[in-house]
């Protein structure tokens, strides 16, 4: 019987030490002074410890009742963490969510609708500098058409100024001509008639 005792005492020094290594050294300090007080007052009978009966069973319920706090405590610790888990994972699905958010925005922000057809603003500025590009090389283009065009109808109009002085002076002398030839004629009449 006193071997059971004391196998059971030593049983249950283990497995409290092995429970209080996972709690704090204040907790692990109050079991091994229990124990320690439990051996202290025991007495000694033939090499065997003799422990009080009284104080062996306040013992083990004082060490049921801390292991049955270890564990309320472990379970609400291990809520606590669930709860914290369920917290991160809520946090980074709302971070996700902010930041896709974020991007469309961005992507929004940094998109101009031309036509009905989203740009970048780097694009839009390329498409609008081609744009400006073109009609400068346009403007360029009916600049020197109008140039040409221009010039070629003031020679033309040159050309026009001399052909018709040319004609004028041409129907000049025709008419001379003519008045000549005319009055010629009339001086033949005029000789044949006496």
């Amino acid at each position: 019987m006193m071997r059971k005792i004391i196998f059971l005492s030593l049983l249950l020094i283990f497995s409290v030490n092995a429970l209080s290594a996972q709690d704090s050294l204040a907790t692990s300090n109050f079991i091994e002074d229990e124990f320690d007080n439990l051996i202290e007052a025991s007495n000694n009978y033939q090499g065997y410890k003799v422990v009080d009966y009284d104080a062996l069973i306040e013992l083990r319920d004082n060490t049921k009742s801390h292991v049955q706090d270890l564990k309320n405590e472990l379970q609400e610790e291990q809520r606590t963490i669930s709860r914290q888990n369920e917290e991160i994972a809520s946090l980074e699905n709302q971070l996700a969510e902010t930041q896709t958010n974020l991007q469309r925005v961005n992507e929004e922000k940094d998109a101009i609708k031309f036509l009905g057809m989203p740009f970048s603003k780097g694009s839009y500025m390329a498409l609008m500098w081609g744009i400006v590009g073109v009609l400068i090389l346009a403007l360029f283009f009916f600049i020197y058409k109008f140039k040409n065009s221009n010039s070629t109808t003031k020679e033309a109009k040159h050309r026009l100024n001399e052909t018709e002085k040319e004609f004028d002076l041409y129907r000049a002398k025709a008419l001379e001509k003519e008045q000549r030839l005319g009055r010629m004629l009339q001086d033949e009449k005029n000789k044949s008639k006496e």
